[in-house]
């Protein structure tokens, strides 16, 4: 434990509470403390230090609990419940995917494609908290946006976040598109996937924190892109894009098999220059015979 006293002011809360974590290794120990204290006193980073009054015995107690489940490798984000996203402060849970920073480009990317657009069809694959859905769908009020994962918790979730913010993302559970009805085939505008696409080798490297994450949607490799090539042509409106989120080595090998049937295909960096989207268009006439 930190001896953490509830005389301390809250600044002093915090740079004790930082050198506990940075005794057992954690990471951003300074950036932990103040995000775990931010949300047990319902307060912002200014209010924090504004403060001069002690926890309280209750706070003081659940804020300790909190810290030696940091120790332990829970993520921030499982502790306060809570994930930032472009503009949406999205509720996460353990069992499904925390998303991350890196996946704010895929959103760009989207919303740049359905600039032209008018009433996309939108349909997110593995939406996990429904981040990429809800912010197409906020920025984007305009289109219908559906979201599909095999996972009860992240549908539980995503369904949350979308009543939490008034967005009217239909989410279903299922594999991939099954779950769609099947007139929407040959009508969506815009196909996005943040697939599981980590490799086993990596996985096992990985620190504490992020293995606590549900494997199923951290391992995968290149599979899922491989099945939404493949599935692509059948669901998007002629013209329409398929656009991914890949690791930063698999860009050459997805970028192979979106050209065996998209055209326009590119790999997007992300802003520390590393590969991180494949986007591609379902041609708007088909292939000629021979």
């Amino acid at each position: 434990m930190t001896g953490t006293s509830p005389t301390m002011r809250p600044s002093d809360v915090v740079r004790r509470s930082a050198e506990f974590l940075r005794h057992h290794d954690v990471e951003s120990p300074r950036e932990t403390a103040e995000a775990l204290l931010i949300y047990f006193l319902g307060t912002d980073r200014a209010g924090l230090y504004a403060l001069d009054e002690g926890l309280d015995t209750r706070t003081a107690r659940l804020f300790g609990r909190a810290l030696c489940q940091r120790c332990h490798g829970i993520p921030v984000q499982y502790l306060t419940g809570e994930q930032q996203f472009m503009d949406l402060v999205l509720g996460v849970a353990p069992g499904v995917f925390i998303p991350r920073p890196e996946t704010e480009g895929l959103v760009e990317v989207a919303l740049e494609l359905l600039r032209p657009v008018t009433n996309p069809v939108v349909v997110d694959v593995g939406t996990g908290t429904g981040a990429i859905a809800l912010a197409i769908a906020h920025r984007r009020p305009d289109a219908r946006v559906l979201a599909t994962d095999v996972s009860e918790a992240a549908v539980t979730v995503a369904t949350a976040n979308a009543s939490r913010h008034d967005l009217a993302v239909e989410v279903r559970r299922g594999d991939l598109l099954e779950p769609l009805e099947p007139d929407l085939r040959g009508r969506v505008d815009l196909l996005t996937s943040n697939p599981p696409y980590l490799t086993r080798e990596v996985y096992e490297s990985l620190p504490e924190e992020v293995r606590a994450e549900p494997y199923e949607a951290l391992v995968g490799g290149t599979d899922l892109h491989h099945r939404l090539a493949s599935l692509a042509p059948e669901w998007l409106v002629p013209g329409g894009w398929l656009v991914v989120e890949i690791g930063d080595e698999q860009g050459p090998e997805v970028r192979a098999l979106f050209e065996e049937r998209l055209d326009e295909v590119a790999v997007v960096a992300d802003l520390a220059g590393r590969d991180r989207v494949v986007r591609g268009r379902l041609p708007l006439e088909p292939p000629s015979a021979g």
